[in-house]
């Protein structure tokens, strides 16, 4: 009989044993699965909605990743009015006080808006986002859709603009931040805590809140595209042998109107010098004029420009000063107004050069020269 009791018995504890596990196992399943809602969730009047664990878990999400993220500065900030309204998406309101004074609703989320192929959503607290030292002001900011996101690890860089309207100026209150903010799978949301003061806002004198409890908010979102095509523009200041002296004989048996020296190259670039022995039209039969040109066969990418910085000199044979003119000039190629050459139609006065005591013509020979003292060039990419 003592052994008949035993076998029966078995299956009882085994039963008993297997309930205990099972019970124990579901109450640590449930405690599990609800803690994770306990802070989203509880209010203060301990009120709260049906927990709904994809949409909590975004929004909790979105709630820890906030400006405190990035340092924000006072001087990154701008704020001002503008008289355009938002280009990427416009919030209005029309029962803002409602969402003041609701003790359940923390923020407003806008319905998704599409900007470079990537979803968006425009977040408002109206009570400030206290999580973000945002209590006592109107907070905005922007959240990125993951979904639209096509790797995990990448990134978007975008510039915000929030706006808010003030009906007073007819106007629209501004405020960004002059560098990009970047959005990846763990920072989908960025904006500004403290945009405005509730006290400011509510007011009516001020005209963000009107005809009763109306508002509208707004954003830019705009993503910069890195650059496909530059330029570079350099200046060279250690010019190789930067002089070139024109002597010109015969001078005074020249006819021509103008005449021009050979060719000569410095810093890159193929140079000519001109001279009107008796003026250019402007100073005929007073003055000599001299001009520093480009050679006309310089080749030009459409649109460039040169600087070039040089003097210009008629050259004093008998140790004396030389008159030296200085110039600080553009030359321009296609695409562009402008002048080939610069120079001075009143460079030197024809009595001087007669004048044989003053050593500018000896043995009626004449030295212009001109030596260059910084040239620039610039490199277009692609070439």
């Amino acid at each position: 009989m003592t052994t008949s009791h035993y076998k029966n018995s078995i299956p009882v504890v085994y039963l008993l044993f297997c309930l205990f596990v099972t019970s124990a196992s579901a109450r640590s399943f449930i405690r599990q699965y609800t803690d994770g809602f306990n802070t989203n969730l509880q209010q203060e009047n301990g009120v709260g909605p049906m927990p709904n664990q994809d949409k909590g878990h975004y929004l909790h999400n979105n709630e820890e990743i906030s400006s405190r993220d990035y340092k924000v500065s006072a001087s990154n900030v701008v704020k001002g009015l503008r008289d355009h309204p938002p280009s990427s998406y416009s919030l209005k309101m029309e029962s803002f006080n409602t969402l003041l004074k609701s003790t359940y609703t923390e923020k407003y989320e806008s319905r998704p808006f599409s900007v470079g192929g990537y979803n968006w959503t425009l977040v408002v607290y109206p009570n400030g986002n206290k999580k973000d030292s945002g209590s006592g002001y109107i907070s905005l900011y922007v959240a990125i859709d993951n979904s639209t996101l096509a790797a995990a690890h990448q990134e978007i860089y975008a510039d915000l603009r929030f706006y808010i309207f003030n009906k007073n100026e007819r106007k629209y209150f501004t405020i960004q931040d002059t560098d990009v903010w970047k959005f990846n799978v763990f920072k989908t949301m960025w904006g500004f805590s403290q945009v405005l003061s509730i006290d400011t806002f509510k007011d009516p004198k001020n005209g963000y809140l009107y005809d009763g409890d109306h508002c509208e908010f707004g954003v830019d979102v705009t993503i910069p595209f890195l650059y496909k095509i530059s330029e570079l523009f350099t200046v060279t200041e250690n010019i190789y042998n930067p002089r070139f002296t024109w002597s010109i004989r015969g001078f005074s048996t020249l006819l021509k109107d103008s005449y021009l020296s050979d060719v000569f190259s410095i810093g890159g670039r193929n140079w000519n010098i001109q001279v009107y022995p008796n003026g250019d039209a402007t100073v005929a039969g007073k003055a000599l004029s001299m001009f520093l040109n480009l050679d006309a066969n310089e080749k030009f990418r459409p649109y460039e420009k040169i600087y070039v910085r040089a003097k210009l000199r008629i050259l004093n044979q008998r140790q004396f000063n030389n008159v030296e003119k200085q110039l600080d000039v553009w030359y321009n190629g296609p695409g562009y107004t402008g002048f080939s050459g610069w120079g001075y139609s009143d460079f030197i006065s024809l009595s001087d050069l007669k004048d044989s005591s003053k050593g500018f013509v000896v043995n009626d020979v004449l030295m212009a020269q001109v030596e260059m003292e910084a040239i620039s060039s610039t490199k277009y990419f692609p070439n």
